[in-house]
């Protein structure tokens, strides 16, 4: 069986290094609440509060580091709640995605672009993926075993040794199987 451990992740944003000044002031700087599941990447202590036309919410984890573009990824419920139509997209691939509004404790930034619903997808490190035939880009079909099992497909393998295994999916994909961080799920095509 080719399983992979389950990382449910919730509403969270990636900010530039401008975008962190503007919302925190001069001297700002992300500091580490927890590493995450990716070598260097970690939820960060601070929060900001995310505005749309419809809703908001007030303390939305940054995490760290910085990233080149600021980036907002939301589930489908959320983007309803803040009353926004974002693409569901890979990270990083955020052209022409909805905007939003971000205060921080020093200021806010009104985005254009930036909002996405992260395309469900799993990381493997090359050792992982040469291991399991898989290769970077490829769609795959993973079966969840939550309390609500099902079928997920369209999930993007993302390939690099800089990646350590690990399957990304939102709290609506989560919710819906019954599936939980640390949970395995199975490559079935």
């Amino acid at each position: 069986m080719r399983t992979v451990p389950v990382g449910v992740s919730a509403r969270h944003i990636h900010l530039s290094p401008e975008d962190l000044v503007l919302l925190f002031g001069e001297c700002a700087a992300l500091t580490e609440f927890k590493p995450l599941s990716q070598p260097g990447q970690y939820a960060a202590n601070e929060t900001v509060e995310v505005i749309g036309p419809k809703g908001s919410f007030p303390k939305v984890r940054i995490l760290g580091p910085v990233r080149r573009r600021t980036q907002l990824e939301v589930s489908r419920t959320d983007a309803f709640a803040l009353g926004v139509n974002p693409p569901v997209r890979e990270s990083g691939n955020i052209a022409g995605s909805a905007g939003i509004v971000i205060k921080g404790p020093a200021g806010e930034v009104k985005i254009e672009e930036g909002v996405i619903v992260a395309a469900r997808h799993i990381h493997f490190h090359t050792n992982d993926a040469e291991r399991y035939g898989i290769t970077d880009k490829q769609r795959l079909s993973v079966r969840l075993h939550g309390e609500r099992g099902l079928v997920l497909d369209q999930v993007i393998a993302r390939v690099s040794p800089d990646y350590a295994l690990d399957m990304h999916i939102d709290t609506d994909e989560a919710n819906a199987a019954g599936a939980k961080t640390g949970d395995q799920a199975e490559i079935i095509g």
